[in-house]
């Protein structure tokens, strides 16, 4: 049964212990969004104050051809800048993007119960987490926001125990997007000068996680948000958006992480969002820039989104490159044992790229 009121506790039990889950909330016949959606002023989004990105996506099927160089540098550039790009004519069938979101929608819309037995403490595995926000229990204001996260450990496992409504074509999405992610951080780390084998590209890749987002119809989207402003922790992140929107990424000023004008990434059809994490930030010794950003809610329909993320194993040691960090006369970050990493990461609620304040060096300012 839904709150009957908007008791703070009351909702946090319906939502999140019980797993209801924002789609629960919805269901039950909200007119207005709880107090405890209701971000404070300046994590609102205004879409009034934000521009479309006009950035044009990047053609990965001319790698093969005469403009190789020219395509190089556009990933490049765009890491080094927005730390956001578009590519098309990637490895993955425009097919599986329109079953993928097909699925997504599937999955969520199932009874609240048969969704809830994926949640964590009772899933039939560690690696499938059902669950809503990012993290509840640390928020002061919660996400308008379900998921389901799905960590890769083999296909057999795969297969058992991710949810019947997404397994197949979520697994086949992680395969293909994983080598579109081993293509672009070759390109981009041999651009830095250095070699890596592949074993060692291997442990920067090797965590892979595929999750399905689901932003329900919000009454008062203009006191929300779907997912607050953060960077992602790993290597490289693939992003199938719908046709919908509401995906905002930052443009630092001045290499400035707290201020910067926000830019809305338009969905294009068939195309993939690709996103530079932490961890390239941090390797590259502060060269490519982890992207900031954030989504918006929408009052008409819901919304998915399906990222597939690219993280080092735990036990790497992660810091910057030695080769740059000679180039450079100096190392921005600290080495830090990736397990420590993601521990800070996920023990705090979204706060831009605070994240990396955990392995900065003397606070320095990034150029």
């Amino acid at each position: 049964m839904a709150p009957s009121s908007n008791s703070s506790n009351s909702l946090y039990e319906f939502v999140v212990r019980d797993g209801n889950g924002v789609k629960g909330l919805v269901d039950s016949g909200l007119s207005e969004v709880p107090e405890r959606y209701i971000q404070p002023p300046e994590e609102q989004i205004n879409k009034l104050e934000s521009s479309p990105c006009d950035m044009q996506p990047i053609d990965l099927s001319k790698l093969n051809g005469p403009e190789h160089d020219k395509v190089v540098d556009e990933i490049v550039g765009a890491a080094e800048t927005l730390g956001f790009f578009q590519v098309v004519n990637h490895v993955v069938p425009v097919e599986l993007l329109e079953s993928l979101k097909e699925a997504a929608h599937t999955f969520f819309n199932l009874p609240p119960g048969k969704k809830a037995v994926y949640r964590a403490g009772v899933s039939p595995s560690p690696k499938v987490k059902y669950g809503t926000s990012f993290v509840p229990e640390k928020e002061k204001a919660l996400e308008w926001k379900d998921y389901i996260s799905m960590v890769y450990i083999c296909d057999e496992d795969a297969l058992q125990y991710w949810p019947n409504q997404c397994k197949e074509a979520a697994l086949e999405y992680l395969k293909l997007s994983s080598k579109l992610v081993k293509q672009l951080v070759e390109i981009l780390v041999g651009k830095l000068g250095v070699e890596l084998d592949d074993s060692k590209i291997e442990s920067l890749l090797g965590m892979k996680m595929v999750n399905m987002n689901y932003y329900p119809e919000c009454p008062n989207p203009e006191l929300t948000v779907g997912v607050g402003r953060h960077s992602d922790m790993g290597t490289i992140t693939v992003l199938l958006q719908d046709g919908i929107g509401g995906l905002y990424v930052k443009v630092e000023e001045d290499n400035d992480a707290e201020n910067g004008e926000w830019l809305e990434i338009p969905p294009i059809p068939g195309a993939l969002v690709i996103n530079i994490g932490d961890t390239l930030q941090i390797l590259s010794n502060g060269k490519y820039k982890s992207a900031e950003h954030r989504v918006r809610t929408t009052s008409t329909q819901s919304r998915v989104s399906v990222p597939v993320f690219t993280v080092p194993l735990a036990s790497e040691r992660i810091g910057p490159l030695p080769e740059v960090v000679k180039k450079d006369g100096l190392a921005r970050y600290k080495e830090v044992v990736w397990q420590d990493y993601m521990n800070n990461f996920f023990g705090n609620a979204h706060a831009g790229k605070k994240s990396l304040d955990f392995v900065k060096i003397n606070s320095a300012k990034l150029e």
